[in-house]
This record gives C-alpha cells, sequence and structure tokens, in this order.
C-alpha cells in the first residue's frame, strides 16, 4: 500500500486518528491510510462508550503497528461521573495498560459545566505514562479557554478533541483556531465534520510548534445483514429509523481525506 511508504513532504507531517467501533471499520480505516485508530464500542450512539478487550485485541492482531487510543467512557450522557462510574473507567484503565496500547481517550466534567480536575487528574494518574486524549466532554464546558487552561494544568494529558464548541469543526474554525494559539503544551486536535469538502478549512488552524493532528470517522449507517425486517418498537438499533442498520466507517471517505491533506502538503512543501 502505497501510504505505508509514503515519504512526507512537511517536517510536522499530519496524523489521522479515525474512531472505530468494529474490526470491520478498523480494517477500512487502516487500508485508507488512518496513522492511529480511537476504538470505541456503539459510536452512533451517544458518541462511543469503552470497547470490549476482545475488540482491541482483534484490532491489534490483524494491525499490530497502527497505534490504538482507547475511550473509557462507561455510559452515554453527561460526563458528570459517580465513584461508582469513576471505579468502573480505573478498573478499565488498568486492564487495557496490559495490553499495549498506545493510550486513552476520556474527560470529566463538574455539575456547574467546569473541567473536573481533581476527578480528571485521578485518572490521568492511573493511565500513565500512556498517553491521555481529552475528548469532545471539552466542548460541553462553559468556558473553552479556561477549560484549556485547566487541562494544562493537569500533568499528563497529550490533546484535547475538539470541535471548537460546535456540533461541527468546520464551524467552529475561528474558537479553535484561538485555541491553537492559547495552548502551550497540550496538542489541539480537531475533530467532528471532517470530510474531503472541509480538510481545507481545518488544515490552516493546525499549530506548527506542535504535533499536527486531525479526527475523523468516516462513518455512517449500512443495512445490517439480516434479512428479516426488524419489529417495530423493539428498541434494539440506534434509532427506530435505524433498527436494523450497522454503523461503519467508509475506506472511501477516509482516503479522500488522506489524499487532500497529502495533495496540500505536496503543493505546501
Amino acid at each position: 500500500m502505497s501510504f505505508l511508504t509514503k515519504t512526507p513532504t512537511h517536517n510536522n507531517p499530519v496524523l489521522v486518528e479515525v474512531c472505530v467501533d468494529s474490526v470491520e471499520s478498523s480494517r477500512a480505516a487502516f487500508e485508507a491510510g488512518a496513522d492511529r485508530l480511537e476504538v470505541c464500542a456503539s459510536l452512533a450512539v451517544g458518541g462511543g462508550t469503552t470497547p470490549s478487550q476482545g475488540l482491541v485485541k482483534a484490532i491489534q492482531s490483524l494491525f499490530p503497528r497502527t497505534p490504538l487510543m482507547v475511550m473509557i467512557r462507561p455510559r452515554v450522557g453527561d460526563f458528570v461521573y459517580s465513584e461508582d462510574d469513576l471505579d468502573v473507567m480505573k478498573f478499565d484503565i488498568r486492564n487495557f495498560k496490559t495490553m499495549g496500547i498506545k493510550g486513552f481517550v476520556f474527560g470529566v466534567l463538574t455539575e456547574i459545566g467546569d473541567i473536573d480536575v481533581h476527578r480528571t487528574a485521578s485518572l490521568v494518574q492511573e493511565a500513565l505514562p500512556l498517553e491521555v486524549t481529552f475528548h469532545r466532554a471539552f466542548d460541553m464546558s462553559n468556558d473553552l479557554e479556561a477549560a484549556l487552561l485547566a487541562i494544562q494544568e493537569i500533568k499528563g494529558i497529550t490533546r484535547i478533541l475538539t470541535s471548537g464548541g460546535k456540533p461541527k469543526a468546520p464551524d467552529g474554525a475561528s474558537t479553535l483556531r484561538n485555541l491553537v494559539k492559547l495552548s502551550k503544551s497540550v496538542i489541539i486536535m480537531p475533530g467532528s465534520g471532517i470530510n474531503n469538502e472541509t480538510i481545507d478549512i481545518i488544515l490552516p488552524i493546525l499549530p506548527l510548534n506542535l504535533p499536527r493532528e486531525i479526527h475523523m470517522s468516516g462513518g455512517g449507517w449500512s443495512d445490517g445483514r439480516s434479512e428479516v425486517d426488524p419489529k417495530a418498537g423493539m428498541g434494539m438499533g440506534a434509532s427506530e429509523e435505524h433498527a436494523a442498520d450497522v454503523w461503519k466507517t467508509y475506506k472511501h471517505s477516509v482516503e479522500l481525506v488522506r489524499n487532500r491533506i497529502d495533495f496540500l502538503e505536496d503543493n505546501d512543501a
């Protein structure tokens, strides 16, 4: 595959992280040129939760050189966690740490929408020395600049995944640009709504003094394998509309972004 041997033309090449929740999606992302995978469960339901160890192990066995970031989120809903929730999260971190992954993805907020520094720091301590991404709980906080300052005070957080406080990163471009300027040590990784039509908006925002990274899913709904129509109202799918559908990453969607980045970088070199 050509992307495995491509020589970067930029001295700070753009890393493409793709979030996946199945072996099939991980294969599509890998073959499309993803540099790193974020592994979750049930991406289409509330943004994903902690995956099984079986899924992580299966992906590792297929793509042993691909770095994996593992989502630690015990449930969908808000990011205000009880002590029971935190115990589950710490237990999952300890178990995944033995599996040779790259790091973890999590985030904790207070009841009033600030970064919960104490509880986040306790999770970071469990995760170290592995990498930590503070996920889009960041975008749910009250004040993004204050949230960035709080996260930078927590030693051990590598990056923040953010859409700039908007549903889609291109719509939060001005805020993302400001966060990149304010960040002294934490990588600002734009994510949500990034595709081949929007990457041109995102690329100029990325920092020059820190690693440049973007996050995407390249995903969508696909027909399930069942030949039987789902029974109405049974609640087994993400919604009634997608009761028998499966969320998956599309190789072509990731490829288009990877190729567009490479084209822009080649012409900027």
